[in-house]
């Protein structure tokens, strides 16, 4: 499981607490300042250091040091239950679909910001319009074979390499799939980058704009 990390060290405990057994945890550390790489190597994750500075830096620098046949992805800041994670898995490890994205299921009113879900929305219409791969959400637990991402060649840096995965898999006629997950108000105490702020949200929905204009990464 790739963990992209910038201060979480308040929801890292709970995160690596919940991991299921045969999973182990690489926490990719974009810069933390809160004593984060230090907490995850306490709950016995293995910490990469991850940069420049952006979630895709931090989520490739995670897949280039895994070495595990299917790897997961999954946000560190507690709002996704490490326990969803072979139902994300499983059908990759079966042989059923190549990339398998957790749609949220929010626990509480609190955990998806309407603006967040109105903006996520948006981006799974164009991806249903543009490339023809039918999701409903850009769900940030999914699940893949590594060694397949890798021939992806996924360039993106900043927010826009989960969309680049999902335009890229689906021109190389990947079987995408859904798979329900839980999502919970993120812990408090950690950084917001995403769905936490406005702004996040905004840079977050500029950066995948990007990436399905110009057709998949720079």
């Amino acid at each position: 499981m790739i963990l992209p990390c910038l201060d979480e060290a308040t929801a890292l405990p709970w995160v690596l607490g919940r991991l299921p057994a045969g999973y182990r945890a690489i926490v990719a550390d974009n810069g933390s300042t809160d004593g984060s790489p230090a907490v995850a190597r306490a709950h016995g994750a293995i910490v990469v250091d991850a940069r420049p500075r952006g979630f895709g830096a931090a989520a490739h620098a995670g897949l280039m040091a895994a070495s595990s046949e299917v790897v997961c992805f999954m946000d560190a800041d507690g709002s996704l239950d490490p326990g969803d994670l072979p139902a994300v898995a499983g059908p990759v490890l079966a042989g059923h679909a190549d990339l398998v994205l957790g749609r949220r299921r929010p626990t509480s009113a609190r955990a998806w910001p309407a603006y967040a879900r109105a903006g996520n929305a948006v981006l799974a219409w164009r991806l249903r319009r543009e490339v023809g791969v039918r999701l409903h959400d850009l769900g940030p637990m999914r699940a893949a074979r590594r060694v397949q991402l890798l021939r992806l060649e996924l360039t993106d840096r900043r927010f826009g390499y989960p969309l680049e995965m999902v335009v890229k898999a689906a021109r190389a006629c990947w079987r995408v799939a859904e798979a329900d997950v839980r999502y919970a108000p993120r812990t408090e105490g950690g950084r917001s980058k995403v769905t936490g702020t406005l702004g996040g949200t905004a840079r977050a929905i500029s950066d995948m704009t990007r990436v399905l204009r110009t057709g998949g990464g720079r």
